[in-house]
Parts: C-alpha cells; sequence; structure tokens
C-alpha cells in the first residue's frame, strides 16, 4: 500500500526535475558586459623588454583628446616607466577604438610585474578612475656607462671658462647612445655630484631636439631655452664645452656644431 501511495510523489517530483532542468535550458544566457580594453600583441604573463609596443583596442569612453596612459610597474607597484597610447581613428565614439603605443621601462632585476591601462581622468576624480592590469614577466634591462662633463669648481681653480670634467652616469643600453648622453647631460648634476663641487652652466629645463652624426660631425639641435637669459662669454664657452665634450666622447664624433632650433648663426653670443 505505501509502495502505491508513494509511487506518484515520485513521479510528481520527477517531472518536476525535468522541466526545471527545460526551463534553465531555455532561458537566454547572461549577457557579459564588454571588456573596456582589449590588447592583441600581449598575452597575461608573456615576457616583455624595453621599449614595448602596445596595441589593441579601447571602447571610445576610455580615451580623452585621442590618447589614455599606460605605465609598467613592478610586482609592488612601483613604476619602472610611463607613456600613452593614442587613437588611431576618431575616437568619439561608444565603440572601438584602435589604439597604439610605445613605452620604456627600466629593470634591474627583472621578475613579475604588470602592463597598466588606465582610463584617462581629467576630472581627477577617484570614481571616475578605471585600469586594466595585465601581469607580465619583466626581462631585466641592459645598461651601458657613458659620461657627462661639467664644470667643477674644486677641480679647476681657476675657473677657465671652458675647461669641464668627467663624471659616469648608468644608462638604458640603446642604439642613440649620443642623445642619451646629452639627455643626461641637461638634467644637470646629481646631489651626490654637486657634492663633489660639479655644477652646470647649461639652464634647467632646456630639450635636445635633434641628434645626427655624419661624417664624425655631430649636429646637436636644442630649443631656444639654451641660450634663454645666456650672457657673457665664460658662460657660452662652458655651456659649449659641456656639450661638445659630452659628445666627443664616442669615437665617431670628431667636430661638434650646436643649433637652437635649426639656426647656427647668432647663438649663444657673449
Amino acid at each position: 500500500m505505501k509502495k502505491i501511495i508513494l509511487l506518484p510523489i515520485f513521479l510528481a517530483v520527477v517531472v518536476l526535475i525535468l522541466l526545471a532542468v527545460f526551463f534553465f535550458m531555455q532561458s537566454p544566457a547572461p549577457v557579459e558586459s564588454p571588456t573596456d580594453v582589449k590588447v592583441f600583441n600581449i598575452e597575461s604573463g608573456q615576457e616583455i623588454s624595453s621599449p614595448l609596443v602596445v596595441e589593441g583596442e579601447a571602447l571610445g569612453t576610455y580615451f580623452f583628446e585621442a590618447s589614455f596612459p599606460i605605465v609598467i610597474t613592478d610586482e609592488t607597484g612601483n613604476i619602472l616607466g610611463s607613456s600613452y597610447v593614442e587613437a588611431q581613428s576618431d575616437w568619439m565614439t561608444e565603440d572601438y577604438v584602435p589604439f597604439r603605443g610605445e613605452i620604456t621601462f627600466s629593470s634591474k632585476t627583472g621578475g613579475k610585474g604588470f602592463l597598466v591601462l588606465k582610463k584617462d581622468n581629467p576630472s581627477g576624480l577617484p570614481e571616475n578612475d578605471k585600469e586594466i592590469k595585465i601581469p607580465v614577466m619583466l626581462i631585466p634591462s641592459e645598461y651601458t656607462t657613458i659620461k657627462v662633463f661639467f664644470g667643477n669648481s674644486d677641480l679647476d681653480l681657476e675657473f677657465s671658462c671652458n675647461k669641464v670634467f668627467e663624471t659616469e652616469r648608468e644608462v638604458l643600453k640603446t642604439e642613440a647612445i649620443g642623445s642619451a648622453a646629452i639627455n643626461e647631460l641637461l638634467k644637470g648634476p646629481t646631489e651626490s655630484e654637486k657634492s663633489a663641487k660639479y655644477f652646470t652652466s647649461i639652464n634647467e629645463g632646456v630639450s635636445l631636439l635633434s641628434l645626427k652624426i655624419e661624417n664624425e660631425t655631430a649636429y646637436a639641435d636644442f630649443d631656444e631655452r639654451l641660450e634663454y637669459q645666456v650672457g657673457g662669454s665664460c658662460k657660452v664657452s662652458a655651456i659649449r664645452a659641456e656639450i661638445t665634450e659630452t659628445l666627443k666622447q664616442f669615437p665617431t664624433v670628431k667636430n661638434v656644431i650646436i643649433s637652437i632650433n635649426g639656426r647656427t648663426e647668432d647663438i649663444l653670443q657673449p
């Protein structure tokens, strides 16, 4: 008798289970929200080295003025390099926009790190911040030693104006080693170098616009700040000496021609 009573209950439970499975299979799959940024050439865990090209696409809302920032960090979040990617088509859209950029970074030890793609946030409001982090493996950077030349009040007691003295800097290995040396020169002496009485006669904030070497002559072009409020033959001679000797450390350079925005005449006048 009990078996007869339990049988309908059992059948009813089976039917309910079958109906639940049927309706579950018929219900639409949840719609995934779009990924704001897609990177095409870098995968999670990939080994990367400097310089790194970053290509992909992002929603137009991720950009501001056709760009957004990217950084390379180590595993603990220390920034090793920063740059921007730029939209390769109209960014004023809510659709995906292709982007491309290049970033250089410095890592002596290598190891785990992150490529971070940040939503450009001109408002500065925390609620508008957003970022995509891709785990990467950092290949240790290669370094080389270069020289920069400054004045030194301890080594040149007579202050002969055009006499400069070398100090060493460690920079990332690059084919554009001459530009790297000049850019180190333009940074001025480090704190330790200042303590050793090194000083520069070059204005703060000067930029190297271009550098080319042809037939043992280096053509170094700077912006107008190089001669801003520069007066006196002694200071002019010191500026020329710092640039010239820094470039002549390289065996391919025998002569140096300095220009400002392409001008070689009437520049760095006493």
